[in-house]
């Protein structure tokens, strides 16, 4: 049996995702192996492929216990043995686990990186053949990661230690330039294969919005009852307050945070799991290792302290590849709560000079999530951007590129914020400068004396907010610059460009009223796809799911997930070949699962002969075909954009184009006629030289 046999025997898939293969062959070859993949790019098939097939055993370095139960679970209901060793198992269980390695009863084996300097582990390994040492979660061996962990460097010297150096497989969602480089130094990476599939997550919508965060997050469960989400909050004190209100409203919610007992948050963890609640309030400390494919959003009810936090945690919604919103609910305040948790953060095992680095890092990367914040650019492209990925043109599939803005000329008040920074000689903050510009009668002011700087006063008519979004401004185009030391100052930067009478610093203001578009609406999934019969075939297959995940004690996304369940609601297989053409049905789970799934199909297709399940396609989707014609990927992607985005534009339609904008059309009604959206018709009327 080769790799691809074995993909879809046990995985239910045909084909590869992108860098899959390559990453496969090269640790079949016998190559160490590096690869930055996005959440729910298929890592770990990447490591659990090879492992069927190479001669010895597969050690699996994962930072967490549920990440392990959950995989090994997974594996195992998909017909390939698997083990983990953590605290969770006694020692009689543990040596259970050893006797059956010994034995060759399994090929792949779970540890966490605490357990390497173990003896009995140790002496262990000296028994075994060990053909590959995979490390999950890779970015926590670097300091420079958002998740350092000391543990995680010890795992060269394990591999230092054993008679045969194996392959080692590394591999992260989220990593930058340099802590990519760290990775595999530290490693000791031997002429890795560098795989970098790229960051973006197309099926993920991106949103920032600066509302009542209570009000929001109500009318949002309520709009999606049946949807899985996790709400995450900066401090435990928020997750309580949130938690008990959800519930006065009837929400099926749980709560997760550290200081909450440990079987409670084991049970709240279980719950969302196995779909016994909808929704899960948490701090960070929920979430990494949970491998629940059909979570539908995560709304921040603060901003994270870096992109790299968000990134990774907005990265929990829509790991089976359907659309999922991704929401962060901002208030300037977020910016004062993580001040002061970075402010208090303790660093273990580090010496003073790194701690130093660290700090004026993570102070840099709270810059960074703020500006985000406040952009009025593609959110999609700063997120790339901040990871390495230059792109030329908006998505067209988030927030800020489906919303309406009015442009403002602040220039002059522009040259006000730079004098009162010239005054104040680089020496204050924000809250200091926009204070003073307003006028505010704070003792502090008066204290430091910038009562009496000609700029006091200046902007007096300017609400707090304006000036923040226009010194966010005067920092990205660089008149002012922004320390990332411990009390952040600004600076002058290079003001030069300013003398020229012709230069404007221009802010955008959203407006309230967003664009009707396909990604904004409730069911922005590609179950929107699904007519009514197919949705009710969908809940049909979903309850027998839930059913035989409460039977055998599993989570429902392990049995089948919604992706596949979908398919399954397209393609009505009812024979077992038809089946297996269904994505994420492979040979052992048909003989597990398969005729109960097709039995409600058949009984389906009785009451219904000749029904017609998904919207658009009633000329080649019918009843009872299973013809592999319908390309998720590629639906995915119209569902997240109007119908012509990102098809090219003709010289007619550029014509028609200028003959609007030049008779004096705005850019709504433009986008409206063209079925384009706003960051669209903007960007071609700046290559037009329409804008700037």
């Amino acid at each position: 049996m080769d790799a691809k046999e074995i993909l879809k025997r046990y995985f239910g898939y045909e084909s590869y995702k992108q860098g899959q293969e390559e990453i496969i062959e090269s640790i079949l070859a016998g190559k160490d192996v590096l690869a930055v993949m996005a959440t729910g790019a298929g890592k770990s098939i990447c490591y659990q492929v090879p492992a069927v097939l190479l001669p010895g055993l597969t050690i699996v370095i994962s930072p967490l216990i549920s990440l392990m139960q959950d995989q090994v679970k997974a594996l195992n209901e998909s017909g390939i043995c698997a083990e983990y060793i953590n605290s969770s198992l006694t020692e009689e269980e543990i040596s259970m686990v050893y006797t059956r390695a010994l034995e060759g009863k399994f090929k792949i084996l779970y540890v966490a990186p605490e357990r390497l300097e173990n003896s009995g582990f140790i002496n262990f390994m000296d028994r075994i053949n060990i053909s590959m040492v995979t490390v999950d979660e890779a970015h926590c061996i670097s300091q420079w990661g958002q998740d350092f962990r000391p543990s995680y460097v010890k795992i060269v010297d394990f591999i230092d230690r054993l008679t045969r150096r194996p392959i080692v497989s590394a591999f992260t969602a989220t990593a930058t330039e340099e802590v990519k480089n760290d990775i595999s130094a530290i490693l000791k990476l031997q002429a890795p294969k560098v795989v970098i599939t790229g960051f973006d997550r197309e099926n993920l919508f991106f949103e920032v919005e600066t509302v009542k965060k209570d009000e929001y997050v109500l009318g949002y469960i309520q709009k999606h009852p049946a949807d899985s989400g996790i709400i995450y909050c900066a401090t435990r004190k928020t997750v309580d307050r949130l938690y008990e209100l959800l519930k006065k409203y009837d929400v099926a919610v749980a709560r997760y945070h550290a200081g909450i007992d440990i079987e409670d948050r084991k049970n709240s963890q279980n719950d969302f799991i196995y779909d016994k609640i909808q929704v899960i309030v948490a701090t960070n400390a929920f979430g990494m290792g949970i491998d629940k494919s059909n979570v539908r959003y995560v709304i921040h009810y603060n901003m994270p302290q870096s992109m790299e936090n968000y990134y990774q945690e907005a990265g929990r919604a829509g790991r089976d590849g359907e659309p999922a919103h991704c929401i962060l609910l901002f208030a300037p305040q977020d910016v004062m709560i993580n001040r002061f948790l970075l402010d208090n953060k303790e660093f273990v095992d580090i010496s003073p000079e790194d701690i130093e680095s660290l700090r004026t890092r993570d102070i840099r990367r709270l810059q960074i999530m703020e500006g985000y914040c406040y952009t009025w650019g593609c959110l999609r492209n700063y997120i790339l951007e901040y990871f390495g990925e230059k792109r030329d043109e908006p998505c067209n599939s988030c927030g800020n590129c489906h919303k309406e803005y009015t442009e403002i000329d602040m220039t002059e008040a522009a040259k006000q914020v730079i004098n009162c920074v010239w005054e104040t000689r680089g020496r204050y903050g924000t809250k200091t400068i926009i204070g003073t510009l307003r006028g505010a009668n704070r003792a502090r002011l008066k204290e430091l004396g910038t009562i009496h700087y000609k700029s006091y006063g200046a902007l007096k008519n300017y609400s707090d907010s304006q000036l923040r979004l226009l010194t966010r401004q005067l920092i990205i185009e660089g008149y002012i610059t922004q320390t990332a030391d411990k009390y952040s100052v600004m600076q002058l930067g290079n003001i030069k460009p300013l003398n020229n009478p012709n230069t404007h610093v221009i802010v955008r203001v959203p407006k309230d009223k967003l664009i009707d578009c396909q990604s904004k609406r409730k069911d922005s999934r590609s179950m929107v796809s699904l007519t009514n019969a197919g949705h009710e075939l969908f809940e049909q297959l979903r309850q027998l799911r839930l059913a035989l995940a409460r039977e055998e004690g599993l989570p429902p996304y392990i049995i089948f997930s919604d992706k596949t369940l979908i398919d399954m609601s397209v393609k009505l297989p009812c024979d077992k070949e038809a089946m297996l053409n269904v994505s994420g049905i492979g040979e052992v789970k048909y003989e597990k699962y398969g005729k109960s799934f097709i039995e409600i199909v058949k009984e389906f297709l009785c009451e219904r002969p000749d029904v017609v399940t998904i919207t658009g396609h009633e000329d080649v989707i019918l009843a009872g075909k299973a013809e592999n014609i319908f390309d998720r990927v590629d639906y995915n992607r119209k569902h997240n954009k109007r119908d012509r985005a990102g098809r090219s534009w003709s010289d007619n339609e550029d014509k028609q184009l200028d003959n609007e904008y030049n008779s004096g059309m705005d850019i709504l009604n433009i986008a409206k006629i063209h079925s384009r959206t706003l960051g669209a018709i903007r960007s071609r009327l700046k290559k037009h030289g329409f804008i700037e």
